[in-house]
Formats: structure tokens, sequence, C-alpha cells
């Protein structure tokens, strides 16, 4: 169940954006809007790290310049991604967007280890700190226009179900939490004047990027291996089907994801002596069904006659078992 802070902001981006024309993409329009704000983050980024020589600001700044790189690969991998499907692509170019995000994972980890690279170099090179607050005040700047992206981010996600921009998102989210502690590393160094503050946080900072790529890593690995749907979605479309009184039962449920494009395919169980014509109806019916559920879904349906399959898939329970567990 959302929570208000996140129906909040759905609903603030909904009065904003909810009266747009269809030919405007949300989807397009979060990867435009995310490259603008790495281009924004990395010139102020820049301008800070000139003012104060701080460490921790060189990792943000070095993390915004590969979120400038990866925001790009985005913003063409999803117009790629959006493209009906063609003659050579059948299923569409919804991949697109787990390649993106598999690419971005790649500089993430790569930012990670440069910074890794920096701070234990910095533990043998000790340079004090010179002014800070106009740096700080930047990574606040930093932190809000941030906040505003990743809310936009989250409503997008919200209507597309888009892997690229949730990717794009994840790597924000860490941003926001890597400028407060920067902030707090700033700070520090400013108060108590310990200068190795700075790399002991930029190598804490290291470790989350890294998780985090793994992370987007594993998230893109999910489809591009066309692994099956969650269990919950899958119980959901066995559920929908067997709803139908005429279904007697249902076999070889395939499922798969491709962006924000769904795949279901299945065989519908039907009386042997029910006319083509009539199960050709049923199998419509049910697709409309899926279709109110998976609205993005695309379905295919065979129909089989009962007497040709096994007789314990007429029990719903073990239908439930073969395809959840």
């Amino acid at each position: 169940m959302a929570s208000k802070k996140t129906l909040f902001i759905e609903f603030h981006w909904d009065s904003l954006l909810g009266n747009l024309p269809k030919s405007f993409n949300l989807v397009k329009i979060a990867t435009f809007a995310s490259l603008i704000v790495a281009l924004i983050l990395i010139g102020l980024k820049l301008f800070a790290y000139m003012l104060s020589d701080s460490l921790s600001i060189l990792s943000t700044l070095v993390d915004s310049m590969l979120d400038g790189i990866a925001s790009l690969i985005n913003f063409y991998a999803v117009r790629r991604a959006l493209k009906p499907a063609s003659t050579l692509y059948r299923f569409g170019h919804g991949k697109a967007e787990a390649i993106a995000a598999l690419g971005q994972s790649m500089f993430i980890a790569g930012s990670s280890f440069f910074l890794l690279f920096s701070a234990t170099h910095r533990f043998y090179d000790v340079t004090p700190l010179e002014d800070t607050s106009i740096a700080i005040g930047i990574m606040f700047f930093s932190v809000f226009l941030t906040l505003i992206l990743v809310s936009f981010q989250r409503f997008v996600i919200h209507k597309t179900r888009s892997l690229a921009i949730s990717a794009d998102s994840l790597h924000y989210v860490s941003d926001i939490l890597i400028n407060f502690s920067v902030i707090i590393a700033l700070l520090l160094g400013n108060w108590l004047k310990f200068n190795l503050i700075d790399p002991i946080f930029a190598i804490f900072i290291a470790a989350y990027i890294l998780y985090c790529s793994f992370r987007m890593v594993k998230e893109a690995l999910v489809v591009l291996m066309d692994r099956e749907l969650s269990e919950e979605n899958r119980k959901k479309i066995i559920e929908t089907v067997l709803n139908h009184p005429s279904v007697l039962g249902l076999h070889d449920l395939r499922t798969r994801s491709s962006g924000s494009h769904t795949f279901i395919q299945l065989h519908l169980e039907l009386n042997d002596s029910m006319p083509l014509i009539e199960s050709h109806k049923i199998a419509d019916d049910v697709e409309s069904s899926l279709l109110k559920e998976f609205p993005t879904a695309d379905v295919l349906i065979h129909q089989d006659p009962q007497s040709a399959v096994d007789p314990l898939s007429l029990n719903k329970d073990k239908i439930w078992e073969q395809y959840t567990r």
C-alpha cells in the first residue's frame, strides 16, 4: 500500500500533467528531464569542487558525470524501446530498456571503483579542505533539484512500469543519499578539523554505489533472460482465466516482460463437444478479461479439448501449485 507521501507526489504530478495530449509520452519526458538535471548537476558540482577541493564532492561530480552518460543512453534506448513491433522485431523493442539499464550499471560500478581508488590515495596524502560554505549551499540545491526529478520519475514509473526509468530513478535516489553524506562530511570537516572524514565518507559512498549497480544488473538480467512474471501476477492470470464459467482448466502458461509490455501465453481446456466458433468466442472473452488486468499485455491463447490433457489439470489447486512454485 502506498504511503501518504507517495500518494501526494503522484497526485501533485497528476494535477500538473493529467491534461497532457496523448502525443506527449511520459517516458520520453522523463528521459529528457533526467538528462537536463544531470547536466545542471555536473556544472554545479564542478564549481563546488573547484572551490573546496573536497574528495567527497569529487565523488558526487564523477557520479553525476556518469549519470549524464547513462541518461544519454537512456534517452536513446527509451525511444528505441517505444518503437512498435516490426517485421524483423515481432515482439517489439522493449528489451532496449533492459540493455540500457545494464549499461548504466556498468558506468555506476566503474564510478565506485574510481572513488575507492581516490579515497584510498587521500589517506596517504591528506589535503585540508578549503572554503566549503558555498560548496555546502550548492550541495543542498543539488539535493532539492534531484528530489524533484525523483518524484517525477516515480510518477512515470507508476504510470508506465518502465524498467529504464526505474533504473535511472534508482541511482538518482542514491545521489540524494550521497549528497546528504557529502554535506555531513563537509560540515564535520569544518567543525572538527578532521580531514580524514572526507575520504572515509567517500569510501562508504563508493560501496553504496557499487551495491546499487549490482541491484540494477540483477533487475536487467531478469528481463533479458525472460524470467516469468511474479507469483502474484501469475496467480492473478490463473484466477482470471478460471473465472470464466466455460473454462475447465489451463496449461502451458508462459509469461515474460519486455520494457513496459507483458507477454502471456496459455492453453485453454474446453468441452470436447464445443463448436469451434464458440471456443473462439470464449478465448476472446478470456483475453479481454486478462487485458483489463494487464492493459499492455500481448495475449496468445490456444484452445484444447479437455480429453486431450491431463485430468489433474482440472484441479485448481494443482494448477496454482504448478505455475506459482
